[in-house]
């Protein structure tokens, strides 16, 4: 043990000096490190400057006794071993030390041998405990790595099969590609933080999901669509949040319901207005709807980007948020409005 000992700081907790002295000049010849402390105050002080790899704790002291000390020591020291040190072996009380975290205890007088083989199970029995506790900690951070990737994977499919709908129809193609990247530099124009615009780059992506539940022949119509027809067409923003809610979260669900909400809350089957429309609704529905309006459509051709701007200024605190409307109006003065080619 000499050896593996040499590395190991052991302080000695005992109100009696010869204790002290006898156990540290034992044990400093196995090749154990050791402090010294005469009272409860002490060793706590010790502890804050360099905590020992084991402790070894007389029970009964003057002021804050040992077992008054240890659920102290376990609980901001938890890969400090401590040995209880007593001279009345009370079973109960040395049966609450074990279940405060004592790895062990020795008796008064002590027979030294006894101390150094008592100190080495002490040890033994932490470092058996520490390896476990990290192989469990692996194993559940190894099931979170597995879930998140699941999760990207689930959320990748769905995107894929959108992203490949899309590409069949002229006038739908790459228009969810295009909504995410123009949503992501309203977002970061707006400040977002990096898990704000995780959020709203998959609600983006996925915001028209719910489109595979409608009739192509509606989606497709060359003419203005019947109050039914825009009834089912706007079906989307219900069904949507049904088809990706298993994979994933709230604010993403929350993105795609209200990614058609006014910020005048005169939206279709609306409930929520200006602020209370979730952020990331209030960015994608300023994104989707300038997408729409420069892209060809079966019932128009697109308009000139002047135009769409335009309709994005006018429509500020009514149809959009004004925040939202605004980092996107600074992007466009700028030209630095993805996929747009600004004059």
């Amino acid at each position: 043990m000499a050896v593996a000992a040499r590395s190991t700081q052991v302080l000695i907790v005992d109100d009696e000096r010869l204790v002290r002295r006898t156990l540290h000049k034992k044990l400093s010849r196995e090749g154990y490190r050791c402090e010294e402390a005469g009272d409860a105050e002490e060793a706590l002080h010790q502890m804050g400057g360099n905590p020992a790899d084991l402790v070894i704790l007389d029970i009964m002291m003057p002021g804050k006794s040992g077992d008054t000390l240890l659920p102290e020591l376990t609980l901001h020291y938890p890969t400090t071993a401590v040995v209880m040190s007593t001279a009345v072996v009370d079973a109960d009380t040395i049966i609450r030390c074990m279940k405060n975290g004592a790895k062990d205890y020795i008796c008064k007088p002590f027979n030294l041998d006894n101390v150094v083989d008592s100190v080495e199970r002490a040890l033994s029995k932490m470092e058996a405990e520490l390896a476990v506790k990290n192989h469990q900690q692996m194993l559940e951070q190894r099931v979170v790595d597995q879930t998140k990737e699941l999760h990207k994977l689930s959320l990748g499919a769905i995107k894929s099969l959108v992203v490949a709908l899309e590409e069949k129809d002229k006038y739908t193609a790459g228009h969810s590609l295009r909504v995410t990247d123009i949503s992501l530099a309203i977002g970061k124009e707006m400040g977002l933080n990096t898990q704000e615009l995780d959020d709203l780059r998959w609600g983006a992506l996925l915001h028209d999901v719910g489109k595979l539940a409608i009739d192509p022949a509606i989606q497709n119509k060359p003419g203005r669509l019947t109050p039914d027809e825009y009834e089912q067409m706007m079906m989307h923003i219900q069904v949507g949040p049904r088809i990706v809610g298993p994979v994933v979260n709230q604010t993403i669900t929350d993105i795609i319901a209200h990614h058609h909400d006014r910020h005048d809350n005169k939206g279709f089957s609306q409930f929520l207005r200006g602020e209370a429309i979730p952020l990331g609704a209030r960015i994608l529905a300023v994104a989707d709807s300038f997408d729409a309006m420069y892209s060809d459509r079966p019932y128009r051709n697109a308009l000139p980007v002047e135009k769409c701007i335009n309709e994005i200024r006018e429509g500020a605190g009514t149809q959009f948020n004004p925040e939202a409307a605004a980092a996107f109006l600074r992007l466009a003065a700028e030209d630095r409005v993805p996929h747009a080619v600004c004059c």
